[in-house]
């Protein structure tokens, strides 16, 4: 897994509407909006795709109500859905919108409309067909880029470093981004052996995408931090098992 330490926000072009501005819409013409749960509210900022469908509906004499049955695909795999009430309490009046977290509430509130109760709702089965979420582009950062490969390079220590190819390709570079990667080697070390690794990603000015992989460790004989830098994930990851091997 790897977890991006650059901030600068991702600026999207002209898309459909996101997860994130459907609920701020959804919840801003909700009258009753204030009264969900923070807990919620918290897990909402993490959706990812969006579903919505009509669940039931009544129309009466100028009166109407509908229910909307509205999903979130979460970050985490999950799902979560809330429940849309829209009616008008006079015939010609204005919509309005309530949200509630459960049927229960839903049902609630909806006896309290003043509508015949002798005629039944219909409801809809539905299929929640959740869109996949959307790719997850990366933020690249346009910092002096071909510089900073040509830093790394030159203070890779390990002889089996990218070479000229590779650098030649770099210095083109307009974007970079660096993220760091976990996982440590199988075989235990001494006490205090330390192991990371970064990915430097490289947009370069063809449009095109390069990686290198970074392997600072402290198996060296005065327990000092050392650069070694491949061109793949793989290659990086055996070269730290190598180095704990050295040290089982």
């Amino acid at each position: 897994m790897s977890v991006p330490y650059d901030t600068p926000a991702y600026e999207p072009p002209d898309s459909p509407e996101t997860p994130e501005e459907h609920l701020a819409r959804f919840l801003g013409r909700a009258l009753n909006s204030f009264e969900l749960p923070d807990e919620t509210i918290g897990r909402l900022d993490c959706a990812l795709a969006h579903d919505g469908s009509l669940h039931s509906a009544h129309h009466s004499a100028g009166l109407h109500r509908e229910t909307y049955r509205h999903t979130w695909l979460l970050a985490d795999g999950s799902a979560l859905t809330l429940w849309e009430l829209v009616h008008n309490t006079a015939p010609g009046a204005e919509p309005q919108h309530e949200v509630y977290v459960d049927e229960e509430e839903l049902r609630t509130a909806t006896a309290r409309l003043p509508l015949p109760p002798d005629t039944p709702d219909f409801e809809l089965p539905v299929t929640i067909r959740l869109s996949p979420p959307p790719a997850l582009r990366p933020v690249y950062v346009p910092d002096r880029s071909a510089d900073h490969a040509r830093r790394l390079l030159r203070r890779a220590e390990n002889t089996d470093r990218p070479g000229g190819e590779t650098a030649a390709r770099l210095a083109t570079a307009r974007a970079h981004r660096i993220t760091q990667a976990f996982g440590r080697p199988s075989r235990a070390g001494r006490p205090g052996l330390s192991f990371s690794l970064y990915e430097h990603a490289f947009l370069l000015g063809d449009g095109g995408e390069l990686s290198l992989w970074e392997v600072e460790h402290t198996v060296t004989p005065d327990g000092r931090h050392m650069c070694e830098v491949y061109g793949s994930e793989d290659a990086a990851r055996d070269a730290m098992e190598r180095r704990a091997a050295q040290v089982s």
